[in-house]
C-alpha cells in the first residue's frame, strides 16, 4: 500500500495514544465521526486543511500523519521480514512501522545486530578453519602433550631407571611442561582477542591489505606520480615483515602503472557524470577490462553514491583469492576461496569475456550488488609455456535507484561454511548455520 494511503492509520493511532475519542476529535473537527472513521480505516483520502485540522487536534507535526515512518525505517523492516521464515503472515512494512514505530526501529537495531554477528562468525569460522597461526600453536601443544606423555608413562612404569638417565628424564618432563604452559598461554591470548580477531593480521596477504585499508585504499602519493619505491620506504614498520613489504612492491608498481594509463582526475570526473559502466570506462580510456575494474576499486569513497567505493577481489588458476578490498555488506572470506556461484570463477573459465551478475547475499538485508568478473591470461615464461591466469571481479553496492535495468539477483553467500542457503547446487560442505538450525 502506498504511504499516503495509511495516513488513517497513523490517525487512528495517534488519537489512541492519546486517549481521545472517535466523536471527540470528530468534533473538534467539524466532521462526523462516521466519516473519520472511513479516513481511520483509509477509505477516504485526506489532504490539506483537514488534515491539519486534525493534526492540530492530536498535537502532531501533519507531515508524520501524511508521510509515516522514514524510508529508512521501512527498508530496514524489508530487509527484517526478507529474513522471515516462508509462509509468515506479516503486516505491510509501512503499515507496521507507522503504527509501531519503536519496535519497528527496535526490529531494524535486532537485524543489524545479527548482521554484525553472523559477519564475525564468518571472519572466526574462516580463521578457526584455516589460521595458520592457530593450525601451528594446536599442533604444538598437541606435540609437548605427547612428549610429557611419554616421559610421564616411564617414569611412572616403576621399572629401576639409572639416576643419570632418571635426571634426564625429570629435566626434559620440567622442560617439556615450561614449553607447554607457554603454548598455551600464547594461544590463549591469541584466542582471547575477542572482537579484534577478525582484523588481528597473521599473513603477510593480510599485513598489505591492512595496511591499505588504511591508506583508504587509494594511495594519494602514486596519483600525484610519486615513485612506489618511496612510497613504500615511506611506509616505516607498519609493514613489518619482509614477505609484507615484497607483495607490497609488486602491488604498488601495477598501482602506478595502472594510474598512469588511467589517470584519476579523468576518471573521477567521468564517475561525477555517472558513467561507471566498466566497459564504457574501458573504452573511453583505451585500456583493458581487468585495470578498469582495479581503478574504480583505487578511487575515494566519496567518488560514488551513498560515499561506498567497490570492493574488489582477485584470484588464480587454482581459485585462492590473492586479494581482498572488502565492501559493507561484503567481506570476502581471509582464508581459502570464496562461494562458487561468484562470476570470479565463471570468468576463470570464460577469459577475456566481461562478465556482469546482479546478486543478494544470503541471510543478509535486501542490499544488493552488482559483480563485474573479466579473466585475463598472461604467457610471461614464453608462448609455449603455462599460461599465468587471473581472475578480477569488482563489487559495486547497489545504492538507491541507479536508473540502469534491475536483473533477477542470484542468491550467493561468501563461502560455503557461513551460507544458509539449503538448496545451492554448488555446495562443497554443510553449513555451520544450517546445522544450527537442524538442531535447534
Amino acid at each position: 500500500m502506498p504511504r499516503a494511503a495509511l495516513t488513517g492509520s497513523r490517525i487512528r493511532r495517534f488519537r489512541l495514544d492519546r486517549g481521545v475519542r472517535q466523536a471527540d476529535l470528530a468534533r473538534d473537527c467539524d466532521i462526523s465521526p462516521s466519516y473519520l472513521n472511513l479516513i481511520e480505516h483509509n477509505r477516504r483520502r485526506i489532504g490539506g486543511a483537514l488534515l491539519n485540522r486534525i493534526a492540530r487536534a492530536l498535537d502532531v507535526d501533519p507531515v508524520v500523519l501524511s508521510e509515516g515512518a522514514s524510508a529508512t525505517l521501512t527498508s530496514g523492516l524489508e530487509a527484517v521480514a526478507a529474513n522471515a521464515p516462508a509462509g509468515e503472515g506479516l503486516e505491510p512494512p509501512e503499515d507496521f512501522a507507522g503504527t509501531f514505530p519503536g519496535w519497528a526501529r527496535l526490529a531494524v537495531e535486532q537485524q543489524r545486530r545479527s548482521e554484525t554477528l553472523e559477519r564475525v562468525v564468518e571472519v572466526l569460522n574462516d580463521r578457526l578453519t584455516h589460521d595458520p597461526m592457530l593450525s601451528a600453536s594446536l599442533h604444538d601443544v598437541l606435540s609437548t602433550v605427547t612428549a610429557i606423555r611419554s616421559t610421564s608413562g616411564i617414569l611412572a612404569s616403576g621399572e629401576e631407571i639409572e639416576p643419570e638417565w632418571n635426571a634426564r628424564f625429570v629435566r626434559n618432563l620440567y622442560e617439556d611442561s615450561q614449553r607447554l604452559a607457554q603454548s598455551a598461554e600464547a594461544l590463549v591470548g591469541y584466542l582471547d582477542a575477542g572482537g579484534d580477531a577478525a582484523r588481528r593480521t597473521t599473513l603477510p596477504q593480510e599485513e598489505l591489505e591492512a595496511w591499505l585499508d588504511a591508506q583508504g585504499w587509494n594511495i594519494g602519493e602514486i596519483e600525484a606520480g610519486a615513485d612506489p619505491s618511496e612510497v613504500l620506504a615511506a611506509s616505516g614498520t607498519e609493514l613489518a615483515t619482509a614477505t609484507a613489504r615484497s607483495m607490497a612492491a609488486t602491488y604498488l608498481t601495477r598501482y602506478a602503472a595502472d594510474a598512469e594509463s588511467v589517470p584519476m582526475v579523468p576518471l573521477l570526473d567521468a564517475i561525477e557524470l555517472g558513467r561507471t559502466d566498466p566497459a564504457a570506462l574501458a573504452g573511453q580510456f583505451k585500456v583493458g577490462f581487468d585495470l578498469i575494474l582495479r581503478r574504480l576499486a583505487q578511487m575515494p569513497d566519496s567518488a560514488f553514491r551513498g560515499g561506498l567505493a567497490p570492493g574488489l577481489v582477485l584470484c588464480d588458476a587454482s581459485g585462492t583469492l590473492t586479494f581482498r578490498k572488502p565492501v559493507e555488506g561484503f567481506e570476502p572470506p581471509h582464508f581459502g576461496s570464496g562461494c562458487a556461484l561468484w562470476p570470479l570463477y565463471e570468468a576463470l573459465a570464460r577469459p577475456s569475456q566481461p562478465i556482469r551478475t546482479e546478486v543478494v547475499l544470503t541471510g543478509r538485508d535486501t542490499r544488493q550488488f552488482t559483480l563485474h568478473a573479466f579473466a585475463t591470461t598472461r604467457f610471461p615464461a614464453g608462448f609455449d609455456r603455462p599460461g599465468v591466469v587471473e581472475a578480477t571481479m569488482l563489487i559495486v553496492p547497489r545504492v538507491g535507484d541507479t536508473g540502469d535495468e534491475m536483473r533477477e539477483p542470484l542468491e550467493i553467500g561468501t563461502s560455503c561454511r557461513v551460507c544458509a542457503r539449503g538448496d545451492c547446487p554448488a555446495r562443497r560442505e554443510p553449513s555451520i548455520l544450517s546445522l544450527a538450525r537442524a538442531g535447534a
